[in-house]
């Protein structure tokens, strides 16, 4: 269900990572409504279904939600493999009346802790079959959407609360995905902050910085 409230028709729809679910995004949707946004904080089965098939539920949920009163901008926040789902979206079924959107922590290039575990058959089987394509691959799935064409800024963590998988990526990460894996082309504005993969959506800088894009088309200070 979506929350209402009047910003002249913007929405915001609030998409959540791997393995995770609607409530994770709570914390930054109480930020967006608090700034007079709308949201929708989609929820999807994340580990039941490839990639593919779960950017086709994704869209005919938003379809179904907006069907009565299509809003005239529709801006969009992801945590991790949700920013994959929405570009996946993008190149298969545009959305009309995509505005802005900013993502958290995405593996837009994959992420190597997908190349050194997947061969373990635990992985995908808690994980599901849409972990399988977020690796590091030139061939890979994540390598095949190609570059954006919409305004986005991307916000990268930097701080890890697991060693064991920090060892597996190089350079700065947020103990899931590396800052430079998260960087694509075609991408507006991009932010430094020093949190962890799977908390940064609960962070004070984090939510004013996703409301200063969706607002300004810019974050009020870049520090690539």
């Amino acid at each position: 269900m979506s929350s209402t409230c009047e910003k002249d028709m913007e929405f915001v729809v609030l998409l959540h990572g791997l393995s995770r679910t609607s409530r994770s995004m709570r914390p930054i949707k109480k930020a967006l409504e608090k700034n007079g946004y709308s949201t929708f904080n989609l929820n999807y089965p994340s580990r039941k279904k490839p990639i593919e098939e779960l950017s086709e539920y994704v869209r005919q949920k938003i379809h179904q939600n907006f069907s009565d009163q299509p809003p005239k901008t529709l801006h969009f926040v992801t945590h991790s493999m949700g920013g994959i789902i929405l570009r996946q979206i993008m190149k298969s079924s545009p959305l009309p009346n995509l505005a802005r959107v900013v993502m958290l922590g995405p593996p837009n290039q994959g992420s190597e802790i997908i190349d050194k575990l997947a061969r373990f058959k635990l992985i995908p089987l808690i994980n599901g079959p849409a972990c399988l394509q977020l690796g590091t691959s030139p061939d890979g799935f994540v390598q095949s959407l190609g570059p954006v064409h919409f305004e986005l800024g991307v916000i990268a963590g930097t701080k890890s609360i697991n060693p064991f998988l920090s060892f597996l990526i190089p350079g700065q990460d947020d103990g899931k995905v590396s800052v430079e894996r998260t960087k694509i082309k075609g991408m507006n504005d991009f932010y430094l902050v020093h949190k962890s993969h799977s908390f940064m959506m609960g962070n004070k800088k984090v939510q004013n910085e996703t409301i200063s894009f969706l607002q300004n088309g810019k974050f009020s200070k870049n520090n690539p």
